[in-house]
């Protein structure tokens, strides 16, 4: 029982860091400061997707749409 409810308070971190992650960066409207931040979401991505909060596949779409994102800001 103590172990399940460390993962999901675990996971819930992980979830929240990476939620918080992606509105950041979403919220960024330069160019440069974004490119920066979108190294750090997929790094969070990653780890999420490595500890199998989410799964693999979400974190490459949430990846590839964040990156059409990136690229498309003036």
């Amino acid at each position: 029982m103590r172990i399940s409810a460390n993962d999901r308070l675990r996971n819930r971190a992980i979830l929240s860091q990476m939620r918080s992650a992606v509105k950041e960066l979403r919220a960024e409207t330069s160019k440069d400061e974004a490119l920066k931040k979108l190294r750090d979401v997929f790094s969070i991505l990653d780890k999420a997707a490595s500890r199998n909060v989410i799964h693999w596949r979400n974190a490459g779409r949430t990846k590839s749409r964040l990156t059409r994102f990136v690229q498309n800001i003036t």
